[in-house]
């Protein structure tokens, strides 16, 4: 069985999207498929959010991933909005959720420590519901 995509959408596809695409490959690359795409894209991802990836996990994002639009990402099953507040263009799949998350850009490390943990338990979550759920897809 083809394993399950799941793309994390943001308005710049530099910060919360790149750390769901990051821990969604470490933490549930078993499971699912992590990409993460924008609207727009930034010269290069946040560096408060590399610097703390690696310090907190180990993953250098700067060396396997970058800023990409949401063209530059194959079909997926599940789109995850990050809680950009504005509309996201329809993007066909079988499953969407909005996370709600705040962007830590230009907040303290504290704020970034916070909403890496939020989207640690939130694919860690996701992870299990596509292990136990048959409506989800990939089941």
């Amino acid at each position: 069985m083809n394993k399950v995509k799941a793309a994390f959408i943001c308005v710049h596809n530099s910060c919360r999207s790149q750390m769901a695409e990051a821990l969604g490959k470490k933490l549930a690359g078993d499971v699912f498929e992590s990409w993460s795409a924008g609207t727009e894209t930034k010269p290069q991802i946040n560096q408060d959010a590399v610097r703390l990836m690696k310090q907190v996990y180990g993953i250098d994002m700067e060396r396997s991933q970058y800023s990409k639009l949401l063209s530059d990402i194959p079909p997926v099953d599940i789109v995850i909005t990050m809680g950009c507040n504005v509309q996201c263009p329809g993007i066909p799949c079988a499953h969407r959720e909005d996370w709600g998350l705040e962007d830590p850009t230009g907040k303290s490390d504290e704020a970034f420590l916070q909403t890496m943990k939020a989207i640690e338990a939130k694919i860690l979550d996701l992870k299990k519901r596509l292990m136990e759920e048959p409506t989800l897809p990939g089941r």
